[in-house]
């Protein structure tokens, strides 16, 4: 994370430079560089958890409480020190709050003999209000006058000395600044050193839990204000209202309500909640990425992630384009973030689509476009692929192995896209351009690609994530130090390290609204009743749903990081995908594909913007451009879907009742022929049912093994009903039959989307081709060779079309 920009964007004008900064701002907002004491507070705090979760991953592993909490305790800190906390009426709120908690603590060390009397104090005060109104609270309030007094004082000191502070020293932390860093480190380590006992008097929690589990709330939101804005923020407030005022909701999605007390404490104090299931997965996996992002980078190894693309692709069709497909594969497997790659790799190439011949807004559109395929390709698929292997327990090797061939089919359908409108517009590749063969830069820079082979070796070994990012970051320092010019000495190793720790916290500050927003789930229920909102408003229709995933995630992607948007609609459609028939890691990987759109579907497309400044071109029309280079995006999960051997996993092959003759609404299980673990054929009798004294058969409408029996003998059951559940496992035919139909399908898809094949289609060709994508699309020997065959002749009279305007052209 920096407020630098790349290098080759300093050619750009000064206004463009501006309007590009703002946008990345968008993702990650500008921070302080503190100088002298504070410089080194957040250095060696930065070194320190860098270090920490180094040695946890590498060497020994460490308690739960001290893995979670430490991070936590760096993050929250850091935020406070590095990122102001605004202007106006937002730093008047913030001070009374703060205020409100500097005078309550002062309270009870002081005034108080402990925290249960002035617990008691606010619960009398709460009551009354609740009951008798606000006169009758304030006249049971007591001593809490001295703490609003106090509390307001507070805020009245806080405001001036802040102003005073950053008109003086603009570049380091306020006292208000300070004062919520040093609240972050109480309540966290309240956590961490009451681990165990918070464990043993879960859901029976004391006055002081209560006391710090509101104020590790209120840290929490205000952390992500901070570095995500309002967006973000109102969302994780939003879901603390739900949890409050549960009763009030329409009928749908009410629920009995919490105390704000019960939130706080179960949002807070659980590993259901802020210390959950993200800050497990970004102390555990995700932070030693990005610290290996930063040590690869000052490494030397990004230019040889130009250069080689350049040399394999750039001479082609369309060439400069290509080489922007192949550099953001290679960057975005590490960066985690469609922006930066988008900046980083589009700093070099969309200047040389544009000099190619490609306008302005194609080449900023192509970039982006490409750049998002980086978070679906392994070894590092950004936060959301350590997530679903979290989520599913999965190991993330597997989820790795299942995720090559659709990223590879992502890049390859740019690819394709990207060579049929160079076709159509006759842009040639770099033929004037001086660069190696793709041999030479193989041969002489080789070593670089050393980082990423660790990584996968070491995973497929079987090691964790954590302990192959480590020795991977080793292996960057040992490269660096095969040329002079990319050696890193002490220097350039602790400025790797402060880069890495600072790359952490916009990832870092969505874990406690996350947490607030997962928790919140969890506790009211409204998971299992959004499933079945889902399938009601699609009316069982598995691709009617896919559709309201996809504008749920891009909806949610307006707001949030597409990490948080994975999340949330992780938690919220994953069970109802599951009921329409779609596998478990199927349903995580169609979610996490659907929750990068907001990248590159207008109205927001933040990294498609980012590549129209680059460019110089209109934001709106590059928005559009690129969506139009990245609609596999949209395809992938449909295939997911409809085709799970595209990702290894067993299809669906439940049996449920049929429809029962003369309106029954029920019948009874006779008896059940099959048990788990067997296989059935298409046509076999698995039960008989009772209905209206009658037997009838239940018969498999497909073939497939056994994985539950439902509806055991004398169960009743409805039309409709689950009787066994079952599977058609993934076999290599299925595998290779899915991998062959989605390459041909996409080849045609390109076409068909780009309006050329041989030549400019026309409506007649581009129906038969949209035909012929469709059959290529559906697996099977039967609609492979169809699609084929009509594609086929979409391509002969093409071509017979181009033949006969060359004679016209040679006799005239």
């Amino acid at each position: 994370m920096s407020e630098e920009l790349p290098e080759e964007i300093k050619d750009l004008s000064p206004e463009e430079q501006a309007k590009l900064k703002k946008l990345m701002e968008k993702d990650n907002k500008s921070f302080r560089t503190p100088t002298g004491f504070w410089h080194w507070i957040v250095a060696l705090l930065g070194g320190g958890m860098v270090f920490f979760y180094f040695y946890s991953a590498g060497i020994k592993a460490v308690a739960t409480e001290y893995h979670r909490g430490i991070y936590v305790f760096a993050t929250y800190v850091l935020v406070f020190l590095l990122y102001p906390a605004g202007t106006g009426r937002t730093r008047v709120v913030l001070s009374l709050l703060l205020g409100t908690m500097v005078s309550a603590f002062l309270a009870v060390q002081l005034f108080y003999p402990d925290a249960a009397t002035f617990h008691s104090h606010l619960m009398d005060f709460g009551s009354a209000w609740s009951d008798q109104g606000i006169t009758a609270a304030f006249g049971v309030a007591g001593g809490l006058w001295g703490v609003l007094i106090g509390a307001l004082l507070c805020a009245a000191l806080l405001i001036p000395i802040d102003n005073w502070m950053a008109k003086r020293w603009s570049q380091l932390p306020v006292l208000s600044d300070i004062l919520f860093a040093a609240a972050s480190t109480l309540v966290v380590f309240y956590w961490i050193q009451q681990f165990e006992l918070l464990n043993y008097r879960a859901g029976a929690e004391n006055e002081l839990d209560a006391l710090v589990s509101i104020a590790g709330t209120i840290i929490s939101i205000e952390v992500a204000r901070r570095v995500l804005g309002w967006s973000m923020t109102l969302i994780g407030i939003g879901f603390l209202c739900y949890g409050y005022f549960g009763p009030h909701f329409p009928e749908m999605i009410a629920h009995r309500g919490f105390g704000f007390e019960r939130l706080c404490t179960s949002l807070f104090l659980t590993t259901n909640g802020v210390f959950g299931v993200m800050a497990s997965v970004l102390a555990t996996y995700v932070i030693l990425f990005i610290f290996f992002g930063a040590f690869l980078h000052k490494s030397g190894a990004g230019r040889f992630f130009i250069d080689l693309p350049l040399a394999l692709a750039g001479r082609s069709t369309g060439g400069p384009a290509k080489v922007a497909v192949i550099a953001s594969a290679l960057f975005g497997s590490v960066s985690g973030s469609a922006i930066a790659n988008t900046v980083s790799t589009g700093a070099f190439t969309i200047p040389l689509m544009k000099r190619a011949g490609f306008q302005p807004h194609v080449a900023g559109a192509i970039e982006p476009a490409a750049s998002i395929g980086g978070m679906f390709l392994p070894p590092v698929m950004g936060a959301g692929g350590f997530l679903m292997a979290e989520l599913t327990n999965t190991s993330y090797t597997y989820i790795m192995m299942i995720s090559v061939f659709p990223a590879l089919l992502y890049f390859f359908s740019v690819f394709c896209m990207i060579h049929f409108e160079a076709k159509k517009l006759k842009i040639k590749g770099l033929v004037d351009e001086n660069f190696p063969h793709w041999k030479t830069v193989l041969r002489n820079d080789w070593y670089f690609s050393l980082p990423l082979v660790i990584i996968t070796i070491l995973m497929i070994m079987g090691r964790s994530p954590g302990f192959a990012a480590f020795w991977a970051t080793i292996t960057c320092v040992v490269i660096s130090w095969f040329r002079p010019e990319t050696r890193m000495g002490l220097r350039e190793i602790w400025e790797a390290i402060q880069t890495g720790a600072r790359n952490t916290l916009v990832i870092g500050a969505t874990l406690g609204v996350i947490g607030i927003i997962v928790g919140t789930i969890s506790l009211t229920g409204i998971g299992l009743k959004f499933s079945d909102i889902i399938i009601s408003l699609a009316g069982g229709n598995l691709l009617a749903a896919l559709g309201l995933v996809a504008l749920a995630s891009l909806v949610l992607g307006m707001g949030v990081p597409v990490t948080a948007a994975y999340l949330i609609v992780a938690v919220l459609a994953v069970p109802p995908l599951g009921d329409l028939g779609v596998p478990i890691l199927c349903a995580h990987m169609i979610v996490y594909w659907f929750s990068q759109d907001s990248n590159i579907t207008p109205p927001v497309c933040v990294a498609a913007y980012a590549g129209a400044a680059i460019a110089g071109s209109d934001p709106w029309k590059t928005g559009w451009t690129s969506f139009k280079y990245a609609k596999l995006l949209y395809v992938v999960p449909v295939l997911m879907a409809f085709t799970p051997s595209i990702l290894f996993q067993a299809k669906t092959a439940n049996i449920t009742i049929p429809e029962l003759e003369g309106d029954i609404p029920f019948a009874s299980v006779m008896k059940v022929n099959i048990k788990d673990g067997d296989h059935y054929n298409k046509g076999d009798v698995v039960a008989v049912l009772l209905v209206d004294d009658q037997p009838v058969e239940v018969r498999a409408n497909r073939e497939g093994d056994v994985t539950h029996v439902a509806k055991g003998n004398g169960s009743m059951v409805s039309a409709g009903d689950v009787i066994i559940r079952g599977e058609q496992m993934a076999t290599p035919h299925m595998i290779i039959s899915s991998f062959v139909s989605a390459t041909l399908g996409t080849i045609a898809f390109s076409a068909l989307t780009m309006f050329y094949w041989v030549r400019k289609t026309t409506i007649p060709e581009w129906i038969l081709l949209a035909a012929g994508t469709i059959l290529l699309y559906t697996p099977g020997l039967v609609t492979d060779l169809s699609g084929l065959v009509i594609v086929g002749c979409v391509w002969f009279l093409q071509h017979r079309k181009n033949k006969r305007d060359e004679l016209t052209l040679a006799t005239a």
